[in-house]
């Protein structure tokens, strides 16, 4: 999720927390029904149409302190999956993962010591920078210690190799035992160069887990992401607060990537000292790193970490349930929402619960809102439909990424994913946001759709933010599936889009990954949260009584994969 003088649902918001590890020893056992929590009692009476009443109470419900602000791995999981389970089957949907509700998503929990501090010589000059003031620092190895001793600094611009686009900030550079330091985005984002990749709009190579991921191919040792607030699109509280406490990860079994021994962000007050040191302007190497032909830079310093952290294997759940079509109920459209959040933080005084009301128990609301709808139609939707609340959004967007790998209907059966994350509630609005706007033909189903709410799509308004690579759609997309993330728009009916800009706003600065992110019946205006639903239900309604088969548009970058796994099959209508 994201934050920014922003859409204003905050809607993108992802994936800020990751350091992610490996497995060591075996994952729990899954929770029998005798030591399940037991799911919360609710005298709601629920109606099979999309009604706000419905809406505002398993939002409530969801969000309340009695879930703990949905951690994964955390008695306040407990209750959300047993939650959502007991909506499933009130619905009458069936179990999507064989005979059961649950997908076990066996993960490693890390916890780095937040006593911790970096060591840097820059120029015979030694200082020591705090975690959580100066920097945040992690793994994802799995190792309860990494030490990193004498490691040379070196700044490598946006950390970015794309051939494609005949970019290599590691050209001719050996990292291997250095620590790079990076900029958050894409080269030309700050010196505001439309030229270079997609200008404006964010790309994955502008992502820091990219940046990270990169970084672990090429070697290093360790990895550091300089900050700043309009190339991140969130201020440094948000850093902090991601970063701290307990991290999870996929186990290295399942996810066998290359990983660095550690990985973090440091301030941008400390970045400007580090290049001083080296005897270096930060903002002149800004406009060095965002020009072609940029070549690494040593910093002339040297980093030492003694990195200790409580690492424990567990398990996570994402919870499936299914409506199963009546004519080809092997062909399955997926309704996909995060149910986890940051979950509580003891060490923090007064109110430390992070409820996560809008992200993202609206999308799990919203998906269990539309699954009774689709139970309650007639006819009876030929396809298949998927329901989906999965977990660890927040650390990476695992628990879609173990889906896609082990889909509960194989891909080239999927038709299509709905992703609803982080939903708007401040009113009607005369347009829709696609986030990704112009990717695939999901488009063309929406379209119509929102016509007849007399509403227009377009792309988000902060397209810098990568909003597209922040949710969990976007695992379905890189594996081909064509995926469809929509939001609530910008032009408010009441305000116009002044008022959708600074809610927004309002939003991102003040509840985005903080406890004041809470259920608030005086200020959610859910008329518009229920418009942007019908719309959701609607293009699904449509895919599943249809034998219509979308494809991403010509010249998309997931397009090849999609074509790739329907070959062979007949050619869709």
């Amino acid at each position: 999720m994201t934050l920014r003088p922003l859409l204003l649902s905050a809607m993108t918001i992802a994936i800020l927390a990751a350091c992610q590890r490996e497995a060591a020893a075996p994952a729990p056992a899954p929770q029998t029904p005798e030591t399940a929590a037991a799911t919360p009692a609710s005298s709601h009476a629920f109606d099979p149409a999309i009604r706000s009443e419905d809406f505002a109470e398993l939002v409530k419900t969801l969000a309340s302190d009695e879930f703990e602000g949905r951690a994964p791995g955390s008695a306040g999981e407990d209750k959300t999956v047993e939650y959502i389970k007991a909506q499933f089957e009130r619905i009458g949907l069936k179990p999507g993962n064989g005979d059961s509700f649950f997908q076990t998503v066996p993960m490693t929990e890390t916890t780095a010591d937040e006593s911790t501090t970096l060591k840097i010589d820059a120029n015979g000059k030694p200082y020591e920078l705090k975690f959580g003031t100066d920097m945040v620092i992690g793994t994802r190895t799995g190792n309860s210690e990494v030490k990193i001793d004498d490691s040379e600094l070196v700044f490598v611009g946006y950390g970015v190799n794309a051939p494609e686009l005949d970019w290599n900030d590691y050209e001719g550079l050996d990292v291997e035992g250095k620590t790079v330091v990076m900029l958050v985005n894409d080269p030309g984002f700050h010196g505001k160069d439309e030229s270079l990749f997609e200008g404006k709009r964010m790309t994955y190579y502008g992502r820091w887990t990219y940046k990270f991921e990169e970084a672990a191919r090429q070697g290093a040792a360790a990895a550091i992401i300089v900050h700043d607030t309009d190339g991140a699109s969130y201020g440094w509280d948000v850093v902090k607060g991601s970063w701290s406490g307990a991290q999870f990860d996929l186990r290295a079994a399942d996810d066998p990537a290359p990983r660095l021994p550690a990985q973090g962000w440091i301030t941008a007050d400390v970045a400007k000292k580090l290049f001083a040191d080296a005897g270096l302007d930060l903002a002149e190497q800004y406009k060095a790193a965002g020009k072609r032909g940029f070549k690494s830079v040593p910093l002339n310093a040297k980093l030492s970490l003694d990195l200790k952290s409580k690492v424990s294997e567990k398990q996570s759940r994402n919870v499936v349930g299914v409506l199963p079509g009546s004519q080809r109920p092997d062909e399955a459209i997926v309704y996909m929402a995060h149910w986890d959040h940051l979950g509580k933080h003891d060490d923090e005084p007064g109110d430390n619960i992070y409820n996560g009301a809008v992200d993202n128990a609206t999308g799990v609301a919203g998906i269990i809102e539309v699954a009774g709808a689709f139970a309650a139609q007639e006819p009876k939707p030929e396809r298949s439909v998927v329901f989906l609340a999965v977990t660890l959004e927040e650390s990476g967007l695992l628990g879609s990424k173990y889906y896609v790998a082990h889909p509960a209907f194989p891909l080239d059966k999927t038709v299509g994913v709905v992703n609803i994350d982080a939903m708007s509630v401040a009113g009607k609005s005369r347009d829709m946001t696609v986030v990704g706007f112009g990717s695939s033909e999901l488009e063309d189903v929406l379209k119509p759709i929102a016509q007849q709410q007399g509403r227009s799509l377009h792309a988000e308004t902060h397209p810098e933010s990568g909003s597209f690579f922040r949710s969990d759609h976007f695992n379905f997309a890189k594996a081909g599936v064509p995926a469809l993330y929509v939001d609530g728009g910008h032009d408010l009916v009441d305000g116009g889009k002044a008022a959708g800009e600074a809610a927004g706003k309002d939003y991102g600065d003040k509840r985005y990954h903080k406890p004041a992110d809470e259920y608030d019946a005086a200020t959610w205006k859910l008329d518009g949260t229920m418009q942007d639903l019908d719309v959701a239900y609607q293009v699904g309604r449509e895919l599943a009584g249809s034998d219509r088969w979308p494809n991403w548009y010509e010249g998309n970058a997931f397009k090849a994969a999609r074509d790739q796994m329907m070959q062979g099959k007949p050619a869709p209508q």
